[in-house]
């Protein structure tokens, strides 16, 4: 039939269920590991080459997942900073960007997700 051939299939966005200091639930999975949340998976070995300080390189991994939002999790405390140049990168490229600490960015996520947005979330997990 012509109309399965057209079918679409609709990928289900990943959900983050809970997060604590160094701990985070992502569809039934825990992980103790920095993460980047994408549509279809979850990358649970980010890090930084500057540890606490996101630059254009360390966005690579987020950009390939071509998102049309970004949510950036700074830590339980806010500690990991955006460069200046990598929050132009996300802009230059049409990217809306949320830095807010992990606390919050997990639930920004999943709202930017029930919106229909294809976000991707880059979590710091403790500090």
């Amino acid at each position: 039939m012509v109309e399965d051939a057209l079918a679409v299939k609709v990928i289900e966005a990943m959900k983050i269920e809970d997060y604590h200091f160094g701990s985070i639930k992502v569809d039934g999975e825990t992980y103790t590991s920095d993460v980047i949340i994408s549509p279809e998976s979850v990358d649970a070995s980010w890090w930084r080459e500057r540890g606490h300080e996101v630059s254009c390189k360390d966005l690579e991994p987020v950009l390939e997942a071509r998102p049309d939002a970004v949510v950036i999790g700074t830590g339980a405390y806010g500690v990991m900073k955006v460069t200046a140049q990598a929050a132009e990168l996300l802009r230059k490229r049409g990217i809306q960007a949320h830095v807010l600490p992990t606390a919050e960015a997990w639930k920004r996520y999943n709202e930017l997700v029930e919106k229909g947005h294809r976000a991707v979330a880059a979590l710091h997990l403790t500090c």
